[in-house]
């Protein structure tokens, strides 16, 4: 069964150091770790969507294995996945090892500085 959209967004935005904006419109869910977004939610046609940063091959290999997982809608196609939050077949843990992959690459990419004012997870 697919996570619940209001719990998903939640649970990204309780992730330490996130701030959410809406640089795109209201309709669209913008989430931030060092003023480098590492996710994006939105919906449209009322199937919700989730845009995450991933490692290229990696990328890949979620996309092959996993039909709700396809190229980043309206960015890099090689380091962005968007993932079809309606598709019941996407199992939730993997799901969640994709939001903790995509912090945790915005996360090492920043100043060590600000890394460290960062909280762990």
């Amino acid at each position: 069964m697919p996570v619940p959209l209001p719990d998903l967004l939640a649970r990204l935005a309780a992730l330490p150091g996130v701030v959410l904006e809406h640089p795109f419109g209201p309709e669209v869910e913008v989430y931030k770790l060092g003023g480098k977004i590492f996710a994006m939610a939105a919906a449209e046609d009322d199937r919700p969507r989730l845009t995450l940063k991933c490692d290229p091959v990696m990328a890949e290999i979620l996309r092959e294995a996993h039909p709700a997982v396809r190229p980043g809608y309206h960015t890099d196609k090689r380091h962005w996945n968007t993932i079809d939050l309606a598709d019941p077949a996407l199992p939730d843990d993997v799901l969640w090892n994709m939001i903790q992959g995509s912090y945790d690459l915005i996360r090492k990419a920043l100043p060590k500085r600000v890394q460290a004012e960062i909280p762990r997870p």
